[in-house]
């Protein structure tokens, strides 16, 4: 793997992450009591469409195979959605996307209780650091519902990641994204007439653009991890939450204070160095068993 190929895909999920927290800012702009089941539902159908034109790389043999599972992760991402929405309407930008980062931590931690996956003692320092540093940036006296609502997407986020391996393997990437965002309507529809908010042009506008920029995100993710190993590039993931910092800062006169800054660390430094260690792991395996043929 050469190393133009790494920076290559470092560039992407650097580029990506910036998508990804522009998507966040069309959430943060909506006014307040803006219905967000309408929000939900809009953002779903916009998706679907914009995948439409990929409908070829369905599976026609394995259409919908495993959809007990495609319909949990639909809605368990509904959930998410949703609760992401509440966290970024009421934290500032950065601090929702550091505890947005508790996910990778809870990855390892269900990993670990439904695959008996062993934790490295590294992992373990990863886990604990990581719900310490949530706590040092949320601190008893700011814990509200919109906290509460951004730790639940960072588990909607990690249950939906470790679901993927119950996925049909003979199903490609927009396979899969055809049927979960398929599947997300009916629901989303259904809470929005729940909802019985009156039509709010402004919402379409929201819900549109930041389709546009998540699914831009999932593009550049994809082909970045396509070009190398995943260990090898996750720790660019995390410069999502300097443009956090970054775009709280200047569009929304958001100051980090000192404990986000230190929890900060605590979630994302540990999280780094797994992936590191992981990443010396594989270079040695290499090394050791090059690849013939």
């Amino acid at each position: 793997m050469s190393g133009k190929t790494v920076n290559s895909a470092i560039l992407l999920l650097i580029i990506g992450n910036a998508l990804a927290l522009i998507s966040d800012v069309f959430i943060k702009l909506m006014e307040p009591g803006t219905p967000i089941f309408q929000f939900a539902f809009l953002r779903c159908v916009i998706t679907l469409l914009l995948l439409l034109p990929l409908a070829g790389q369905l599976n026609r043999k394995h259409l919908f195979t495993g959809l007990k599972v495609h319909a949990a992760r639909a809605h368990i991402h509904l959930v998410g959605l949703l609760c992401m929405v509440i966290g970024l309407a009421n934290l500032p930008l950065a601090t929702a996307n550091a505890v947005f980062y508790a996910a990778p931590i809870l990855v390892m931690v269900l990993a670990a209780l439904i695959f008996q996956e062993k934790l490295s003692t590294m992992s373990v320092i990863a886990v604990f650091s990581g719900f310490s540093g949530i706590v040092v940036i949320l601190r008893p006296v700011e814990f509200n519902w919109a906290a509460i609502a951004a730790l639940a997407a960072a588990l909607t986020l990690a249950i939906n990641a470790v679901m993927v391996r119950k996925l049909p393997k003979e199903q490609t990437t927009v396979h899969k994204l055809l049927l979960n965002y398929l599947l997300i309507i009916p629901a989303a529809g259904a809470l929005a007439l729940w909802e019985g908010a009156a039509w709010d042009s402004s919402i379409l506008i929201s819900a549109g653009g930041s389709a546009v920029f998540i699914l831009g995100y999932n593009i550049t993710v994809l082909l970045a991890y396509k070009q190398v190993d995943a260990n090898q590039v996750t720790s660019a993931e995390y410069t999502g939450l300097i443009w956090a910092v970054l775009i709280g800062w200047i569009g929304f006169n958001e100051m980090p204070d000192l404990w986000f800054a230190v929890g900060s660390a605590m979630i994302v430094v540990p999280l780094i160095l797994v992936g590191l260690r992981s990443r010396d792991r594989s270079h040695r395996v290499l090394q050791a068993y090059p690849a013939t043929g």
